[in-house]
């Protein structure tokens, strides 16, 4: 069961979808095009450090990135993939030659960290918290690192796009499925969804476990959601809304005898990055329509 568990906090923000189903979203953030204000090269190895460094006009130094970083897409012909970080090698790393390596310390696993300090390359970590102002202190702290103090447009685009969610009165509570082929994971507390779903005026159908278990019939049925939420490419991979509808016990819950499902784009709602606010709104928007 931890292995389960540990693979999903991990993996959650990983896998997002281009083609969207059922339910879409639009996202608007501009990254900047201006020219570099360094001439670092950089290694970002987590998907939300990834877009602030974009969106604040570095994206050119970014040298290589993980596989969470699917934002912004050139990244895909401009940067190196330097896969997954549980699995994740220095000698990739090294093969770009970077003069800075910027991660979060909830993925990089220790025995990569130690070798990477040994490199001597300057490296930074920080602290990822799943809130609005931990999501603002992380901006302002990768701006630092890489030596640029205009932010401040960033966090006021998140806040921008807060001050136009709708307060929803009776709040549904809300199933995160995570699917991926034959893996089927739950949200529980203290994930990126639970958060936020938090934000977006709902409420998390689960509260007796952290972090991810495996689905099973007895505890779909035990949360009774009035929503089924999925990224778009794991409601693609369960075989759409007709697929989510014959998970086992879904009939039986709320959100099954209403067919009330929707997705949105894995990478804008799991990474907690300068997309936050959007993500939030995107939500809100899908939640309030769900509760007409």
């Amino acid at each position: 069961m931890k292995k389960f568990i540990l693979a999903a906090s991990v993996l959650v923000a990983v896998y997002s979808c281009k083609k969207e189903t059922g339910a879409k979203t639009e996202t608007t953030t501009e990254v900047s095009s201006e020219t570099p204000k360094s001439n670092n090269k950089i290694v970002t190895l987590n998907g939300g450090i990834t877009e602030i460094v974009a969106a604040l006009g570095h994206e050119k130094e970014i040298a290589a990135t993980d596989v969470t970083s699917t934002y912004p897409e050139s990244l895909k012909t401009t940067a190196k993939n330097l896969g997954h970080m549980r699995s994740m090698t220095i000698e990739p790393i090294m093969s770009v030659n970077p003069t800075l390596i910027l991660a979060s310390d909830k993925d990089i696993n220790p025995e990569l960290m130690g070798k990477i300090k040994a490199s001597g390359i300057k490296t930074e970590t920080f602290k990822q918290e799943f809130t609005v102002d931990g999501t603002k202190k992380l901006i302002a702290d990768v701006a630092k690192a890489i030596g640029n103090t205009d932010y401040q447009k960033l966090t006021d685009k998140i806040d921008a796009d807060l001050k136009q969610v709708q307060p929803i009165a009776k709040k549904p509570k809300v199933l995160f499925i995570y699917a991926r082929g034959n893996m089927m994971m739950v949200s529980g507390t203290k994930t990126p969804m639970d958060a936020l779903i938090g934000l977006a005026g709902g409420q998390n159908a689960v509260t007796d476990f952290e972090d991810f278990k495996p689905l099973t019939p007895e505890a779909v049925v035990k949360a009774n959601p009035d929503v089924l939420f999925f990224f778009s490419s794991g409601l693609e991979s369960a075989g759409g809304n007709e697929g989510a509808l014959k998970m086992p016990g879904v009939s039986q819950t709320n959100a099954g005898k209403n067919k009330n499902i929707i997705a949105m784009d894995g990478g804008l709602v799991s990474g907690f990055g300068p997309r936050l606010g959007e993500a939030v709104l995107g939500l809100n928007k899908l939640l309030v329509e769900s509760t007409k």
